[in-house]
């Protein structure tokens, strides 16, 4: 599945799209921990977490993950949503808890 693909089936609300809708999802990565997701967040993962920051966006460009989905309400803010749109970054929210966020990712991914 693609990235167009998970906005396609309309599960999270669009906060910035990014430069990189074909880019296939390869699994759901959960992590809050800024310093882990840095050196473990698989490329091409949905990074599911609550942390909606401009220092999420540059780990998530180093990591190379396709997506980042806001979970629990999180928002991103101000300077987060200017460097997504900058660094072509697609950000994406939900109310869902993170668990239920990434199991949403996987399903999709092997329905």
């Amino acid at each position: 599945m693609t990235v167009q693909e998970l906005i396609d089936k309309e599960v999270f609300k669009v906060i910035q799209v990014g430069g990189n809708l074909e880019q296939c999802i390869s699994e759901p990565f959960c992590c809050d921990l800024l310093s882990i997701a840095m050196s473990k967040a698989p490329a091409d993962s949905a990074w599911v977490t609550v942390m909606g920051n401009i220092n999420t966006l540059a780990v998530a460009k180093l990591a190379d993950v396709a997506c980042i989905i806001l979970a629990e309400g999180a928002e991103l803010d101000q300077n987060g949503r200017e460097k997504a749109k900058t660094q072509k970054i697609t950000v994406l929210s939900t109310d869902k808890p993170i668990f239920e966020a990434a199991l949403t990712v996987y399903q999709l991914l092997h329905d």
